[in-house]
């Protein structure tokens, strides 16, 4: 599972050729939470909150980004890298 970013100890990763609806994965000190690219929403898993509110912030400003990654990962390609939250 190629990562696509990491900050703060979160890293976040993304599947090939992995089910709909896009989504990526964002582990954080032994928590895994799938979350929803489009509605940000935890579809599976968990981690704690604060790890949580960061993963969000940080993918309310990169949708596009990661949404180009997921067409990537589905056509079995290598994901591009995503600036992690600063």
């Amino acid at each position: 599972m190629p990562t696509i970013s990491v900050f703060y100890g979160i890293m976040i990763l993304m599947h090939w050729r992995d089910h709909a609806p896009p989504h990526f994965h964002a582990m954080y000190q032994g928590f895994e939470a799938v979350i929803d690219i489009r509605s940000l929403q935890v579809t599976r898993g968990s981690i704690p909150n604060r790890a949580l509110a960061l993963v969000k912030e940080w993918a309310s400003t990169r949708q596009t980004e990661l949404l180009e990654d997921w067409d990537l990962c589905m056509k079995k390609q290598s994901p591009k890298p995503i600036d992690p939250l600063q």
